[in-house]
């Protein structure tokens, strides 16, 4: 059994990472507060499921990106998900599929997730911080952003994660509501609200920069870490 479980663990790193086995002994314990104090995230005028609320906000035109997008990209994964994943905003095969990650990253991040025995049908959910796909490759603005997050808020509150993960500067800096590099933000377990935050690499950027992957591992080790505490 041991050796079969040791097997599966270094043939999906060897997927992930290559060749070489990245070992961290180490893992950051650093620890840093949000900088808002109320939670944002009851909202008692929302509905108390989410596959209600999916169909309640899935016709949303608050900002212009209702008017050019395919496909409003909720989120997938389990319900009663542990972990829950935030990227930034969908691209143009989640705007055409309706789901998020759907593309060379979302492959990447299903093999990171099974590393750790997460999938999205199994103790992760997947999301970003705006449902709909900007224009060309820009990162969201901050009008869209505003009129978006109390969407993620809500989900945030009705699946009640044990930790987040933000992947990516934008949704860092959006959730934390601060500016910095990704580098000064990983690192990090911050308290949002309560529930545990940690941020690390978009998978996206890790397929531009493959150098970027020891470092991702080592916080997925890390996640793991505080999900099975």
């Amino acid at each position: 059994m041991f050796s079969d479980e040791l097997n599966r663990y270094l043939k999906q790193t060897r997927d992930l990472y290559g060749d070489e086995l990245f070992i961290e002994l180490d893992l950051p314990q650093n620890t840093e507060s949000s900088r808002e104090v109320n939670s944002p995230f009851k909202q008692s005028d929302f509905a108390s499921n989410l596959k209600s609320f999916n169909k309640d906000i899935q016709n949303c035109q608050k900002c212009s990106l209702g008017q050019s997008r395919t496909n409003f990209v909720f989120g997938v994964g389990d319900p009663k998900a542990s972990l829950l994943l935030v990227g930034d905003s969908p691209d143009g095969e989640d705007d055409s599929k309706g789901k998020p990650f759907q593309g060379e990253s979302g492959v990447l991040l299903d093999k990171i997730l099974a590393a750790i025995d997460r999938s999205r049908k199994k103790g992760a959910y997947i999301c970003n911080i705006i449902k709909c796909k900007p224009p060309g490759s820009r990162d969201p603005n901050t009008e869209e952003i505003a009129q978006c997050v109390p969407y993620l808020f809500h989900q945030i509150n009705l699946i009640k994660p044990k930790l987040i993960v933000a992947l990516g500067r934008v949704a860092g800096m959006t959730l934390l509501n601060v500016d910095k590099e990704l580098k000064s933000m990983r690192g990090v377990l911050y308290d949002y609200h309560e529930i545990p935050l940690i941020v690390t690499y978009h998978p996206a950027a890790l397929i531009k920069n493959h150098n970027w992957k020891p470092e991702t591992w080592k916080d997925f080790k890390w996640i793991r870490s505080i999900l099975d505490a």
